[in-house]
């Protein structure tokens, strides 16, 4: 996927989840998101930390956090988190435009968006509208993806099917399920196994961290 389409889903899910966010109630941005530990509030603020991230200052976020990414991701996720909701959805606002990001590639950008969004509609039980080419491009680059998630080792020998977007992956025993639980479960989310059946779910099941 060329990176101007990629960008153009990126805006499309940064601007969903927006339009989201501004129907949340204060209980609901305080319940707890599919991410442990975070509530929905600090879920977005996640969102809006990678939807503002840019390469230099990764690099210097990194040093400040003895370059520990998970305790730089989880710091920076709360310190935004802490800000207003109206201030985090209008941040997240300016970003359905612009095209900065980490040292990665941009469908990187794309998979934090769709991902995380999922971690605050779940809970809440709002149903997303990710957009199915959306979804492929993160079924194709969290396949074979390692640090942080650990999808490559936790799929090994099975073989996935998105039907909904005709999406297959693997071989050995079937997982099946639409396209939006199977990403969920393929990055660690338990939550997402109640949208999948198939005869490799209780592997897929296993792998997973309680």
């Amino acid at each position: 996927m060329k990176d101007a389409t990629t960008w153009a889903l990126i805006h499309r899910e940064r601007e969903a989840m927006a339009d989201t966010l501004t129907t949340l109630t204060p209980a609901q941005w305080a319940q707890p998101s599919l991410c442990e530990g975070w509530t929905v509030q600090d879920a977005a603020g996640h969102i809006v930390a990678g939807a503002e991230q840019t390469k230099g200052a990764f690099a210097g976020r990194m040093v400040a956090n003895g370059f520990r990414f998970n305790r730089m991701i989880d710091r920076d996720a709360r310190r935004l988190g802490a800000r207003p909701p109206q201030e985090i959805i209008g941040r997240l606002r300016a970003r359905t435009s612009t095209t900065n990001g980490p040292p990665a590639p941009a469908v990187t950008s794309l998979g934090e968006v769709v991902v995380h969004g999922e971690d605050v509609r779940r809970p809440l039980g709002i149903v997303g509208t990710t957009a199915p080419d959306a979804l492929v491009a993160c079924l194709d680059m969290y396949k074979t993806s390692s640090f942080p998630v650990g999808t490559k080792a936790r799929i090994a020998g099975l073989r996935l099917t998105a039907a909904d977007v005709g999406w297959t992956y693997g071989d050995g025993p079937e997982v099946t399920g639409d396209a939006a639980s199977l990403l969920l479960a393929m990055t660690g989310r338990r939550a997402g196994l109640d949208g999948l059946a198939g005869e490799g779910l209780g592997r897929l099941r296993a792998r997973m961290a309680p």
